[in-house]
């Protein structure tokens, strides 16, 4: 077998009913080619760092309205200085062709950006005279590219070892089709959201750059929802066409689906949650629990890297040598702390100066002599979430320090 550090994720353990490579993102959108020398060209991947760049590409409103649409949100929320890897893509390629793994779109920006992006994000506008097939509401194309989307995801996670997810535009959703909707909780796409709400009425796609700005400006713990963080940057946004302060946008919600709220006493928009395609008994079903897995799987896999092919010490009777063990577990520990804990990204108790959040262990009774592999079991404690706060309220009569 080839010499290799592999992590598996487990899964049902928690019963669950400022720039950095952490907050990299990756956007494929429809987009027309520039003519010219260093212009935009589509299926090509490009690095972008401020919204200006677009200028650099020969990218205009004029020329790119869609495409110059969602670079702009997405730069508007997350500010300047934000990396981002752009791919545009011809109206006849879709999304499930897109995220499709043996398709060199979306995979060739993963491999491009060398394993940094951490989110993808994917915007589709259709040639004028396509005709919208709906199947469950929504544009057939949306749940086959939620499929693919999975699959790439995981590709990029097992193959390259840089775990990511994907947010695709739930296209063709209509008010009047609401009920018809999938159940996302009922599916098993924890890799996959799918967005519902754009900033422009009755539009046909979804505000999918406006969604990735907000991930990469927060921590990879960050709700994207968190009300302390203040309204989404943008003046208007949609739910077909609703505003979506009368929008029935507690049925999306709980259909699995991201879309957008407003609260009484505060202005602006906010997202209604972080969720995924999958159950609520998933672990990974979050966003914000997504990213901060997928962090401490970058970091394991770089801490084990160092280790592979080492000459280890053993045991007369053919283990691990306990020095080893307790060397490689503090090892583990000091990375993912330095990197997460102290960086406020892991749920550790603040009353408890000895919980770390993360735990490393490593069974000392494993044949490394006989099988040269090496079990490594690795925790990282996550935040809670305060989604639903219940206050009871009364009058008193009575004046009193109890």
């Amino acid at each position: 077998m080839f010499p290799r550090v592999k992590i598996d994720f487990t899964n049902g353990a928690l019963g669950s009913v400022s720039p950095s490579a952490d907050c990299v993102v990756g956007m494929v959108v429809t987009g027309t080619e520039v003519a010219g020398e260093g212009k935009l060209k589509t299926a090509t991947a490009y690095i972008l760092k401020k919204f200006d760049d677009l200028t650099t590409l020969g990218v205009t409103e004029g020329n790119n309205a869609f495409l110059y649409k969602h670079v702009k949100e997405f730069y508007t929320q997350a500010g300047d200085g934000q990396e981002l890897w752009l791919m545009a893509l011809p109206s006849t390629v879709k999304p499930s062709d897109a995220l499709d793994r043996t398709n060199a779109y979306a995979r060739k920006l993963v491999q491009v950006a060398n394993g940094r992006i951490r989110a993808l994000v994917v915007a589709y506008q259709p040639a004028s005279d396509y005709e919208v097939t709906l199947v469950n509401g929504l544009d057939n194309d949306v749940v086959l590219a939620a499929t693919n989307g999975q699959a790439l995801a995981e590709w990029a996670t097992t193959q390259l070892y840089a775990p990511l997810f994907v947010i695709i535009a739930a296209r063709g959703y209509k008010k009047a089709n609401l009920t018809a909707l999938p159940d996302l909780t009922s599916m098993s796409f924890n890799r996959v959201g799918l967005l519902i709400g754009d900033t422009v009425a009755e539009s046909e796609g979804a505000a999918v750059g406006l969604l990735a700005g907000r991930i990469a400006e927060c921590p990879v713990q960050r709700h994207i929802g968190r009300v302390k963080d203040g309204a989404l940057s943008v003046a208007h946004v949609y739910i077909d066409d609703e505003d979506p302060s009368v929008a029935d946008v507690e049925t999306l919600h709980d259909k699995g689906f991201i879309t957008f709220r407003c609260f009484t006493g505060k202005s602006g928009y906010f997202f209604t949650d972080d969720c995924l395609a999958c159950g609520d008994s998933d672990d990974y079903r979050s966003i914000a629990r997504r990213r901060t897995i997928d962090k401490a799987y970058r970091i394991a896999y770089i801490t084990m890297l160092e280790n592979v092919n080492d000459e280890i010490p053993i045991t007369n009777d053919g283990y691990l040598v306990p020095s080893v063990v307790k060397s490689w577990e503090a090892e583990m520990v000091a990375a993912i702390v330095n990197q997460m804990t102290a960086q406020g990204e892991l749920g550790a108790d603040p009353d408890d100066s000895a919980d770390m959040g993360v735990q490393c262990y490593i069974n000392p009774e494993q044949q490394i002599a006989s099988t040269s592999r090496i079990a490594v079991q690795l925790k990282v404690k996550p935040f809670g979430y305060s989604k639903y706060i219940d206050v009871e309220l009364g009058f008193t009569t009575i004046n009193s320090e109890d």
